[in-house]
């Protein structure tokens, strides 16, 4: 596995999520760093990425010596990034690319902007078109496509524009950011739908890291040759298993416990 994301001091997200993640699932993760940030449970307050072709130096390196099955794609940053990483993509066609559409950190309360508006345009243009499953949540939807579905029916449409738009293999909706007792996720894959449905767990304080977790779950299950709808399965009750026993370690969002997924 490669994962090809930016780095949180926290180890709550970014690469570090990626990395406990892979392992606790077990797999090997190898890593380029695309940004360094300074946040902490309460949120993002700087952002530093990378040369574009620093990063793309650090994939090639990984990919040119080590049999990586999938590419966990999160945080690019910039546009210089994303294209540096598309450049490497194409030339990896036949390895499975799940992209995490990491365009907010969490727990900050000004948002916490982690792809800029251009940027946003190029993982429309060139990393979505190479990617198996992209993950967006209700926001990333929204700035993706311009929709923001409320409710099962709308969720399918959004979906499916997502893929037909973009040109994405799969798209999973996670539905976490609506309200209700229960919480919906949806997958979009080869024409179908899969709605997973499951009891919302108590979050007023939030969880930091949770797409990261998902993603990169998937990605595990991509690289054992799952099939798309077994893959997000297993990485949907992996995530839950790591919120039920988070730590409260900080004073913001709680941290998911990878090894209990």
């Amino acid at each position: 596995m490669l994962s090809v994301a930016g780095s949180d001091p926290t180890a709550g997200a970014g690469l570090q999520a990626d990395l406990k993640s892979i392992h606790a699932l077990g797999g090997y993760a190898a890593t380029a760093v695309t940004a360094v940030t300074v946040q902490n449970t309460h949120g993002v307050t700087q952002v530093a990425p990378l040369a574009g072709e620093l990063v793309a130096a650090q994939m090639r390196a990984v990919l040119a010596d080590l049999p990586v099955q999938a590419i966990k794609l999160g945080m690019l940053g910039d546009g210089a990034v994303t294209n540096a990483v598309a450049d490497v993509l194409n030339d990896y066609a036949d390895i499975p690319l799940v992209a995490d559409t990491v365009m907010r950190g969490g727990g900050g309360v000004n948002g916490d902007a982690l792809l800029a508006d251009a940027a946003v345009s190029l993982f429309k243009q060139r990393i979505a078109p190479r990617a198996a499953l992209i993950t967006p949540n209700i926001p990333e939807t929204e700035r993706l496509i311009g929709q923001s579905p409320r409710n099962e029916a709308q969720m399918a449409g959004a979906a499916r524009a997502l893929c037909e738009q973009l040109g994405c293999g799969a798209a999973l909706i996670t539905g976490g950011h609506l309200p209700g007792e229960m919480v919906m996720d949806l997958l979009y894959h080869a024409g179908q739908v899969r709605v997973f449905h499951a009891p919302r767990l108590p979050d007023a304080h939030g969880f930091h890291g949770t797409g990261c977790a998902l993603a990169s779950a998937c990605a595990v299950g991509l690289a054992r040759g799952e099939a798309m709808e077994e893959a997000v399965s297993h990485a949907i009750g992996f995530v839950r298993e790591a919120i039920v026993h988070a730590y409260n370690l900080g004073g913001g969002q709680w941290l998911l416990n990878h090894k209990a997924g």
